[in-house]
């Protein structure tokens, strides 16, 4: 953001959707990372466990011409006061808890990769997310995977992540407990080694 701003004199917007997760990560206050940038849109839902909604932050005419857009295009909500009350729970108390949902992530992954499994940047995990690969000899397409992980396991991945689309993705997130981190686990390596 600081070159855009100081050298080019460009505006910078950041999609701040996961934001909270990256600050929790980093250990820096999302105040910090955001410093250089002149609007950001955080969502409230991802991660943070409110049912619904996103907050656009940018200085006051920035946000005249938003809600002016929003307008134009039809937006707006009525009793937008309960949806707010629930954002506004899900900052108070549910950022700290992510920390939580990388943990199990991490272990999520760890688990993977002493089975075989490959795993990006060699199994380094920053927040929520897990992508990984099948381990080698595993003749399992990317639905009979996802299908049966499912089926016998109630777990759901997605698939067909890179370029080959050959990674599955696996997120944690505030009601996923322990106890389901490791049937998760179990279920992967289960479903994998079966074929």
């Amino acid at each position: 953001g600081k070159l855009a701003h100081d050298e080019m004199g460009v505006k910078v917007h950041v999609d701040g959707a996961r934001v909270f997760n990256a600050a929790v990560a980093q250990g820096e206050p999302v105040k910090n990372m955001l410093e250089n940038v002149d609007s950001v849109s955080i969502c409230l839902s991802k991660g943070l466990g409110a049912p619904l909604g996103s907050v656009l932050v940018g200085d006051t005419e920035f946000i005249r011409l938003a809600k002016r857009a929003r307008k134009r295009c039809g937006g707006g909500m009525r009793q937008v006061g309960v949806v707010a009350s629930m954002g506004m729970f899900a900052v108070k108390n549910n950022i700290d808890r992510l920390a939580e949902d990388h943990a199990r992530a991490k272990r999520i992954g760890h688990a993977l990769k002493e089975n075989g499994f490959y795993l990006l940047r060699d199994g380094t995990i920053d927040t929520n997310i897990v992508y990984f690969g099948l381990p080698e000899g595993c003749t399992l397409n990317k639905e009979e995977f996802t299908q049966r992980l499912s089926s016998e396991y109630g777990i759901k991945v997605t698939g067909g992540y890179s370029s080959g689309g050959k990674l599955y993705r696996a997120v944690t997130h505030m009601q996923v407990d322990d106890a389901m981190v490791d049937r998760a686990i179990e279920g992967i390596i289960a479903v994998a080694k079966s074929s």
